[in-house]
């Protein structure tokens, strides 16, 4: 299928091609580590709050989308120089920032160029 341009990103495309879009968004290296370390940072505050605050503060909790979207913006508007997936859809951005940080868990994506998996 080829990567997706810009003006081909939009609404009606389904998740496999906003995966296929979302890699090419993030080809740099840096971009992808930026990326892992605001969403272990973000999973690191929650998973702190609600392991030691008996009610967990809203500041708290605020602060985990703040450090995870940070960093992910940061390394769009500063290493890659393009616009976050997150603008133009939310959701799905989201999901494949986890997809992102599970497969760098696992080894993949850490250098070189991102490929689509199936």
């Amino acid at each position: 299928m080829g990567v997706l341009s810009a003006s081909r990103y939009n609404s009606a495309m389904n998740y496999r091609e906003f995966w296929t879009y979302y890699l090419s968004q993030h080809r740099k290296p840096l971009c992808r580590v930026l990326h892992f370390v605001g969403t272990a940072g973000a999973l690191s505050i929650f998973g702190w709050t609600f392991y030691t605050q008996p009610e967990p503060m809203v500041g708290w909790l605020l602060l985990g989308p703040v450090v995870g979207y940070g960093f992910a913006w940061c390394a769009h508007f500063f290493v890659e120089g393009n616009k976050p997936a997150t603008f133009g859809h939310p959701g799905w951005a989201l999901v494949s920032d986890f997809r992102l940080f599970g497969c760098m868990l696992t080894g993949r994506y850490w250098t070189g160029d991102p490929t689509p998996d199936a």
